[in-house]
């Protein structure tokens, strides 16, 4: 990376993204873990699953960061009978005055957003789940034949509720694979929820002010591209991501009906560059792959029937599955 490359990162990714976590502090009580791993997913060009009980703000921290970094917001509730054309978009006949023939004209959904919050998406069946699939790989919908471009940035941040699974339908892994992070969204401590509480029934939650545009954050993540990684870290994340299939460690392999892919090493990669510029360095190490980990590969490794016997879940499994690399390293 150039003397150029390098100091425009810095310079605007590591005062933008310290502005940016003071505006979202100004309505989001506590969440710091959820907040940075939300921000190293937006800015390293990743979707985001995020998995929590009702009323953690969960939506209101989604729409919080797509105010504050100036990017068009949908929702979409997701429910048993919502239709692929609800989120896409259809196609619609009308008379066009200049010829007084019928033509079509295509109605874009509300996919066609920066960000895109899809609450509760495991509450409608797979058909339309698969919606999604194009979108969030390609970045560009087809409808009647003709593709049509989504604008950059774009991300898809998903929400389940991971105790009421009555009427619910599993994400397919194929679509799972697509999310950067599965995020994992918990209570809030005595100290937050009393702010929180005291803060809400009181007065108006603070406006946030604007702190990056589209086009900035485009950029920015054409920088954190551009960050160089040492071939030990290369060698560490590849390993790992490995290690979950390779069956070379029994306490963990036993556990596992499949392990983690090769999109697992990529977004661990992309994922330690983000996370270490955004700590003001210059290349990831080890340490930035460890932490980047549990939201990588929590939703990329399927249990067996012995997990589920011995309560073991996939987030020991990632912890176990580290502490292997980490030895194999050592």
């Amino acid at each position: 990376m150039n003397e150029w490359n390098e100091r425009e990162l810095f310079n605007r990714f590591g005062d933008a993204s310290r502005r940016l976590r003071g505006e979202i502090a100004r309505v989001i009580v506590g969440q710091d873990k959820v907040i940075e791993e939300l921000l190293i997913a937006l800015f390293a060009g990743g979707h985001c699953l995020l998995v929590g009980v009702p009323g953690l703000a969960k939506t209101l921290l989604v729409s919080t960061v797509a105010h504050c970094l100036s990017l068009r917001f949908s929702r979409i509730q997701f429910t048993p009978d919502l239709m692929p054309s609800d989120i896409t978009g259809t196609e619609i006949l009308e008379d066009d005055a200049s010829s007084g023939r019928r033509v079509f004209r295509f109605i874009k959904g509300p996919v066609f957003a920066n960000i895109v919050l899809a609450d509760e998406i495991n509450r409608t069946p797979p058909k339309t789940q698969s919606a999604l699939l194009q979108a969030m790989q390609e970045y560009n919908v087809t409808v009647g034949g003709n593709t049509n471009e989504l604008e950059l940035p774009f991300y898809v941040l998903a929400t389940q509720n991971p105790i009421e699974l009555e009427g619910t339908y599993p994400l397919p892994e194929a679509q799972l694979d697509r999310f950067m992070f599965n995020i994992s969204v918990g209570y809030p401590t005595e100290d937050e929820e009393f702010k929180i509480v005291d803060t809400t029934t009181s007065t108006d939650l603070d406006t946030p002010e604007r702190v990056l545009t589209g086009s900035e954050i485009v950029e920015i993540q054409r920088l954190i591209k551009k960050v160089p990684v040492s071939e030990e870290v290369l060698r560490f994340a590849v390993g790992l991501v490995r290690a979950s299939r390779d069956g070379d460690f029994p306490h963990v392999g036993k556990y596992l009906a499949w392990g983690a892919g090769p999109r697992a090493g990529q977004y661990l990669i992309l994922g330690a560059k983000t996370r270490a510029v955004l700590m003001g360095r210059t290349t990831p190490d080890i340490d930035d792959v460890r932490a980047v980990a549990l939201p990588v590969l929590r939703h990329r490794l399927v249990t067996n029937f012995h997990a589920e016997a011995d309560g073991v879940t996939t987030d020991d499994l990632v912890e176990r599955l580290l502490e292997a690399a980490l030895g194999r390293e050592g």
